[in-house]
């Protein structure tokens, strides 16, 4: 599912215009992102849990050359899945699977 197909399924759920709820898809995504820029972490629950993880420099290699570089530290978001949507899609799964 991408984003416009998140859009329309809400439209069609919560019977409002397309354009109302791009609007606030818009605006949760958007106040979302700004907590993880910040630090901040959001869980929500039966869903998962985002949180922004620190990974120290190191020396890599170039895949192409072989050469050593040297890797600056990062910060990337990081998404763990919630007990609830995990057991889901395991029990989904496990029915696709005719187990």
């Amino acid at each position: 599912m991408n984003k416009s197909e998140l859009i329309e399924t809400l439209a069609e759920k919560v019977k409002l215009p397309v354009r109302e709820t791009a609007s606030v898809t818009k605006t949760i995504i958007d106040a979302m992102s700004e907590a993880l820029v910040k630090g901040d972490s959001i869980e929500i629950r039966g869903f998962g849990s985002f949180t922004v993880k620190k990974y120290d420099s190191y020396t890599g290699r170039n895949p192409k050359s072989g050469e050593k570089i040297d890797v600056a530290p990062k910060k990337l978001p990081f998404f763990k899945v919630g007990k609830d949507l995990r057991e889901r899609v395991d029990a989904e799964a496990r029915k696709t699977d005719g187990k």
